[in-house]
């Protein structure tokens, strides 16, 4: 490795047992999307979120899409959505005609504020325009509110989607993320905390839900001899290839979720009192992943910003990235309601994503401290 070789923000990270996988799987010539590395991704998936049926796709955003369709998620309906967020956890709401609506954040988690939620909720039923779902997310492997997310979910009779793309590994109250929505989402592209290159996967313990999920994407052919179709369906099937590698990511999960804090701990300590700068704390209850290390900085105290960190970096071929854009700031969704106030605008400007890679190398984190502390 050269001294000025690139670090990424959070790169693949591949071990031995992968490999053998796919090996496997070329000499038993299971390319197809079908064979046993498929069931066997999708059972050891369930079982880790505590779930009764898993789909293994080719991404976390056909899981939401396929959960959006199942729920019955049509033209005109109303879905709720977290707005601080990736934008596939908001793009399968266009897919299906339905209306976005965004919702603001609570800083204790960055996750879709309850109370904002609740706001939005009475306001619908209140034109009697129910909302069909609400998606809410696991930011950064944080685990959302949950509690008072799923006394809404019940109290109003509106479905739960849990966007746990970023949050494999993270407990809320003992209970995986994953495991809080009628259906969770899951994630294994290229930079997740454990990958198939690409991939993800819907899970629930609706068994008939999760089938139907796998018939809708296999482009929904029925069981008949020719190609027989009475259904829209979707080529959204992750690859038996693709699984071999998940199976073996999944045995390595526990050690990438060590790094994954470590890489926390190591940030917080480099950084130490600097004033102006803020990490997101793991509420009472919850236990991250720490997929990506963030933080907060105000300039008045800290002496830069988010973006003269993230440049200064860039200059040293140090990859850092601001939080994700809010859903209600895209032009793309210029025109969608949105409730709540400014907390996950607030978040977006001053946040940023620091390298965390499960891979990052003692030499690297030298690196990564030397040129932060000169910004100092």
């Amino acid at each position: 490795m050269t001294q000025n070789s690139k670090i990424w923000l959070s790169s693949p990270h591949m071990g031995e047992e992968e490999w053998k996988n796919v090996q496997e799987a070329f000499r038993t010539n299971w390319i197809a999307p079908v064979g046993p590395f498929l069931q066997q991704f999708e059972q050891g998936l369930a079982e880790r979120t505590q779930n009764q049926a898993c789909a293994a796709l080719h991404s976390g955003t056909a899981a939401i899409h396929l959960a959006l369709h199942l729920l019955g998620v049509g033209k005109g309906d109303v879905v709720l959505c977290q707005s601080l967020t990736f934008v596939g956890s908001a793009n399968p709401i266009l897919y299906q005609g339905a209306i976005p609506v965004y919702i603001d954040s609570e800083l204790q988690s960055w996750n879709i504020c309850p109370e904002a939620l609740e706001t939005a909720i009475k306001h619908y039923c209140a034109k009697n325009k129910k909302p069909k779902a609400i998606i809410a997310v696991d930011l950064y492997g944080m685990p959302a509110q949950w509690e008072a997310l799923q006394m809404l979910s019940e109290k109003y009779e509106i479905p739960m989607i849990e966007d746990a793309a970023e949050a494999l590994g993270s407990t809320y109250k003992g209970k995986p993320c994953g495991a809080f929505g009628h259906f969770g989402v899951l994630s294994f592209n290229g930079n997740k905390i454990i990958t198939t290159s690409g991939g993800g996967a819907l899970v629930s313990n609706d068994v008939d839900a999760i089938a139907q999920a796998r018939f809708l994407a296999t482009q929904a052919k029925e069981n008949t001899p020719h190609y027989e179709h009475t259904t829209l369906g979707y080529n959204y099937r992750l690859s038996n290839v693709s699984a071999a590698i998940g199976v073996g990511q999944l045995q390595v999960l526990e050690d990438r979720i060590q790094a994954k804090r470590q890489n926390h701990d190591f940030y917080q300590a480099l950084f130490g009192d600097h004033p102006g700068i803020q990490f997101l704390e793991e509420p009472e209850g919850s236990f991250s992943n720490r997929w990506l290390s963030c933080i907060l900085i105000e300039e008045e105290k800290a002496g830069f910003s988010a973006e003269k960190l993230r440049l200064h970096l860039e200059k040293q071929n140090i990859e850092s990235r601001p939080l994700w854009k809010p859903m209600h700031l895209q032009p793309l969704f210029k025109d969608a309601p949105y409730f709540g106030g400014n907390i996950a605008k607030d978040l977006f400007l001053q946040g940023q994503c620091l390298p965390s890679g499960s891979n990052l190398t003692l030499e690297e984190k030298e690196r990564i401290q030397v040129h932060i502390k000169a910004l100092f």
